[in-house]
């Protein structure tokens, strides 16, 4: 009988090793990593506050890659009092969290920050009572070669227009709030992004932005339906000039902001946020990076350990994101290269 007591003794304390050795080295969710009563939140319930920020995926991609992650971590972390909003194609109403978060460990990390919220994305439901209704009806979204582009163009325009809140690309990492509510950012003088924006909701700027994108639509021309677009409705109603210093354009009804505010390193140089610097630069007049990750053809990512200005700005503002999928997934490769099999 005590023989027996100690074999079953043995057996669960194995059990309870393999168990611990697999939270440690592959974290993930055995139950739901989501909070109990998000799984019964709607919508509505959230965006009534009017003061989201929200992140679209237009493709049916449900992983969050480890920008992804950190931009949304981050804008989490620089404003804990908004709800930050998550809309994915991938998604359907049928989808459950305890289903996700048993695959996918950057959405799982994201599903446990109380203040993230994943939905389901529905063109044409967000599309209605716009003008971007009917043309979402006629367009052959097949024979658009920028499809993913343009969907995400019109998407963040109606959902600022019916919400209010804050657009933002999913390649930007915040490191400060916005002190602005009605804004677009300047990408160079005189030429505005689309990749992050900001308007009470029902402003008049982003019905006519939607107007403009049915009465000058061009999906050959790049851009034409995103930062071409914020660009020609922003001359119409505010006298660009070049920026002279670090201070913010005033138009009637929102603001221009400057380049330092969420693009101190252009386009030409994005791989600066891939190289290790002499001495780092402070950001002191940026609200927010933009890492420039459609330029990211060669797709250089974070690596631990190699004191890249990426790297150090994923530990300061996404430190969750950098500790799971950086420096989780190195552990993952490292036992993977010594030849261990991997934990059933």
């Amino acid at each position: 009988m005590l023989k027996e007591f100690r074999i079953s003794l043995f057996v669960f304390f194995l059990f309870a090793c393999g168990f611990l050795y697999e939270m440690t080295m592959k974290p993930r969710c055995f139950f739901s990593c989501t909070p109990a009563y998000k799984t019964m939140m709607r919508p509505e319930n959230i965006l009534r506050h009017k003061r989201s920020i929200v992140f679209l995926e237009t493709t049916d991609r449900l992983e969050p890659s480890p920008l992804v992650s950190c931009a949304v971590e981050s804008a989490a972390r620089i404003y804990p009092e908004r709800s930050i909003m998550f809309l994915m194609k991938g998604l359907d109403n049928n989808s459950t969290h305890l289903l996700l978060n048993a695959t996918y460990r950057g959405f799982s990390l994201l599903s446990a920050i109380e203040n993230v919220f994943f939905f389901p994305l529905d063109m044409e439901t967000l599309l209605k009572e716009t003008p971007l209704s009917l043309w979402y009806t006629q367009v052959n979204s097949s024979a658009e070669k920028s499809w993913i582009h343009i969907s995400s163009d019109a998407c963040r325009l109606a959902f600022i227009w019916k919400y209010g809140g804050i657009y933002m690309d999913t390649d930007i990492i915040s490191i400060r709030p916005i002190p602005e509510d009605n804004f677009l950012a300047a990408q160079a003088s005189k030429f505005s992004s689309n990749g992050v924006f900001g308007f009470h909701h029902h402003h008049s700027f982003i019905w006519d932005c939607m107007e403009n994108f049915i009465e000058h639509y061009n999906g050959d021309i790049w851009g034409n339906q995103g930062p071409e677009l914020m660009t020609r409705m922003l001359k119409l109603s505010c006298n660009l000039t070049d920026f002279q210093e670090v201070k913010d354009l005033r138009c009637p009804n929102l603001s221009f902001l400057h380049p330092q505010r969420f693009y101190p390193i252009s386009y030409p140089e994005w791989k600066r946020y891939y190289e290790v610097w002499d001495v780092e630069p402070s950001f002191n007049d940026s609200y927010a990076l933009h890492l420039w990750n459609y330029m990211n053809q060669e797709k250089r990512a974070v690596i631990r350990g190699s004191n890249t200005l990426a790297e150090n700005l994923y530990r300061r503002y996404c430190p969750i994101t950098y500790k799971t999928l950086i420096q989780g997934k190195e552990r993952i490769d490292q036992r993977e290269a010594k030849g261990t099999p991997p934990s059933k």
